[in-house]
């Protein structure tokens, strides 16, 4: 395969490749949220979008662990509330943590921690990065 050809290239070739991609993540009450990743093996995050809200969850709050005990150490992205996030036409782009400057993430699952749930409410989570290893 000639590598000059972008189908010959994978993911770690490519900056800003989605990592995760969930979609109708539950909202609707509080607590953790298990969402796994679809590429690569170790990847930096560079970007997390709350989208297509089946309903107004502007009212909700969301943290973005790579583990469920809470640990700074494993934040992506800081308690928000999803104000932006009133229908399948608005989106959110969350604040990333002082972490994902400089930390090679090689967990095999992302935790969203869902504070003042909206019942019935759910959204699109969308994890972009770089590959580091596949």
């Amino acid at each position: 395969m000639r590598s000059n050809r972008v189908g010959a290239l994978l993911a770690d070739n490519f900056g800003s490749f989605s990592v995760l991609n969930a979609q109708g993540v539950s909202l609707a009450s509080n607590g953790n949220v298990t969402i796994g990743t679809q590429a690569g093996t170790s990847f930096i995050v560079r970007r997390v979008v709350i989208s297509n809200a089946n309903k107004d969850i502007s009212t909700a709050n969301v943290t973005i662990f790579t583990s469920p005990d809470g640990a700074a150490a494993n934040l992506i992205a800081g308690k928000v509330q999803l104000s932006n996030v009133s229908s399948t036409s608005t989106y959110q782009d969350l604040t990333l943590n002082a972490n994902c400057a400089t930390k090679v993430y090689t967990t095999g699952c992302i935790m969203v921690t869902v504070a003042n749930a909206v019942s019935g409410g759910s959204c699109d989570i969308n994890v972009y990065g770089d590959i580091v290893n596949n």
